[in-house]
């Protein structure tokens, strides 16, 4: 199961003086929502099926905050790609985690599902899990809201939902899966599970990584919207102004 650390998505964020990157000197930093609901998924499917979670992330030290946020919540292990401190793309990310995988199986650590987040919310890019998953030859089920696992059969049966209803997709194991956001509510962790973590003994895998395809050009922050308030009027006079809104809104019969 794979996460990155990423800016509290509830920050201000703000850019550097050149325009080129994120200035993180005030930001907090977690794992995004759909990861920490892939880290949920994963603990309940290991409850229910037996096995064991191990979070994967690629990233600096500071990165070994999020695997012990995981491994609180109930992860057994947690491995870190060492890449420095340098933002990496989609692609450059994919073989970091590539890299990681065949260190861990080389050790006989094998998987039957990886868990990815659909995206992070800081880049969004949408491809690292689909990248992991072609090059290990694995079929891949992305925006995906429900996982039930059939141990017996080696099968597991994944819901998206879609405007018109949901998608129902069955797939041999293993596999990858990029989860999004709501397909369960991840647990606070437990003052016994933040001690336990704060102990736990990580794995490094250390990764010599080239550049990926992209190149960032520059950031810029989107216009300040200060909401607005309109008084429609007081007392009797502001019946008219009222039933206008409700009928803009279709919220009554014109």
């Amino acid at each position: 199961m794979c996460v990155k650390r990423v800016p509290d998505t509830g920050s201000a964020i703000a850019i550097t003086d050149d325009g080129m990157s994120v200035d993180t000197r005030r930001l907090g930093f977690i794992i995004g929502p759909h990861e920490e609901c892939a880290v949920e998924e994963a603990v309940q499917i290991v409850s229910a099926h037996g096995g064991s979670v191990t979070a994967l992330t690629v990233g600096p030290p500071e990165a070994d905050e999020q695997l012990r946020y995981a491994m609180a919540i109930g992860a057994g292990h947690g491995v870190r790609v060492e890449t420095g401190a340098e933002e990496l793309d989609a692609e450059a990310t994919a073989r970091a985690i590539l890299r990681a995988v065949a260190e861990l199986a080389s050790q006989g650590r094998t998987f039957d599902l990886l868990l990815f987040g659909n995206e992070s919310p800081d880049a969004g890019h949408s491809q690292v899990g689909i990248r992991v998953a072609c090059e290990l030859g694995l079929p891949m089920v992305a925006g995906i809201k429900g996982i039930e696992i059939d141990t017996a059969a080696g099968v597991a049966t994944l819901r998206r939902d879609v405007a018109a209803g949901a998608e129902f997709y069955e797939t041999p194991l293993p596999a990858a899966i990029a989860v999004v956001e709501g397909l369960n509510l991840p647990r606070y962790p437990s003052m016994r599970g933040r001690l336990r973590a704060m102990k736990a003994q990580l794995d490094e895998v250390p990764a010599d990584v080239a550049p990926g395809g992209l190149r960032t050009v520059g950031l810029r922050q989107l216009p300040h919207e200060t909401p607005r308030t309109v008084v429609l009027g007081t007392g009797a006079d502001s019946a008219e102004a009222v039933v206008d809104v409700l009928e803009e809104l279709g919220v009554m019969p014109t």
